[in-house]
């Protein structure tokens, strides 16, 4: 979801087209295109390759990548923002 929009940004920028992302991550074009719309989710591998393709900050991606995931978990639970307090609090 994050990641995929700020990914189809970052190749577009680069005026890269979607098959020449997906042939560097040896996955076909369309499984690209869903990683981009968020339908699927990519790989921590994929995600830090896309940094180096992208010329992008790994850490940015990875960030990007992670909270999708998160956000995936927690979105419909009424106590999103509290669990998401609590493991900060934790993390530090």
């Amino acid at each position: 979801m994050f990641l995929g929009k700020h990914i189809k940004k970052l190749r577009e920028e680069k005026q890269l087209l979607q098959r020449q992302l997906a042939a560097e991550l040896e996955i076909d074009t369309p499984m690209f295109s869903k990683i981009e719309r968020g339908e699927r989710k990519a790989k921590r591998e994929q995600v830090i390759e896309l940094a180096r393709l992208l010329d992008a900050d790994v850490d940015d991606l990875l960030t990007l990548w992670l909270a999708g995931q998160v956000y995936d978990l927690i979105e419909d639970e009424v106590v999103a923002k509290r669990v998401l307090k609590f493991v900060e609090k934790n993390i530090e």
